[in-house]
């Protein structure tokens, strides 16, 4: 399982720990190559099935998103509804910050139908061109702390699709992602294709194969993107 509710007692304090983790990436410097003004987009996405780092997350589901990002930071807040009633309702806010090729982020993962459980993960990565590296760990809230996982992403374009291939893999025995040592959970391959509707509208159909080595098991989505 995702996610295993515990430590709920120590919320106070956790959420002391996210605010001041807010002030430090509102503090952050911005540079001139950054954009110079305020952009905000709304979306969303309609998946055949949820899958997340190589685990079944639910059925087909109607994930909305919304952000705002000035100068390289962004505040996104992202939600996955399942058709299915059985299929658990998540929402996510992610503050995150970006200079050149770098990228740092917070997200808190909130799930309402487990008394307002929560979960914070920090992220740090960077971009190669060619190959993208990012680092993920929990460090706070009602899940597994310091849980920690990582994906090499490899981008390209091929047979006007755009193509993304892409490994990840738990560096230790976490309950948290159901691993016992170093552990590959995910190896996937997605293809998009961007279909313009108008002159300044245009949706994205994409499919993603993806197998997780550990529990051995094979998962196949569509989707598309409003």
């Amino acid at each position: 399982m995702r996610l295993k509710f515990v430590k709920r007692q120590r919320m106070k304090k956790n959420l002391k720990k996210w605010a001041l983790l807010l002030m430090a990436a509102i503090a952050l410097p911005v540079t001139s190559m950054a954009q110079d003004k305020v952009e905000a987009s709304v979306g969303a996405d309609v998946v055949s099935k949820y899958i997340w780092r190589g685990q079944d997350l639910g059925g087909v589901s109607v994930q909305p998103s919304v952000s705002v990002a000035y100068k390289g930071l962004s505040l996104t807040a992202w939600g996955s509804i399942g058709f299915d009633g059985d299929d658990d309702k998540e929402v996510d806010f992610t503050l995150a910050y970006e200079t050149g090729n770098f990228s740092v982020s917070v997200t808190d993962y909130w799930y309402p139908e487990y008394s307002g459980a929560h979960t914070f993960e920090a992220q740090v990565g960077y971009d190669f061109g060619i190959l993208s590296a990012n680092w993920y760990t929990n460090f706070s809230g009602d899940d597994e702390e310091y849980a920690s996982y990582f994906t090499l992403t490899a981008p390209f374009s091929l047979i006007g699709l755009d193509w993304e291939a892409e490994v990840g893999a738990t560096p230790w025995g976490t309950e948290y992602y159901g691993t016992d040592h170093f552990s590959v959970c995910d190896l996937s391959l997605g293809a998009s294709k961007d279909i313009k509707i108008t002159k300044s509208y245009s949706t994205s159909i994409f499919a993603k194969a993806t197998f997780n080595p550990t529990t051995e098991k094979f998962y196949a989505t569509v989707g598309i993107s409003f």
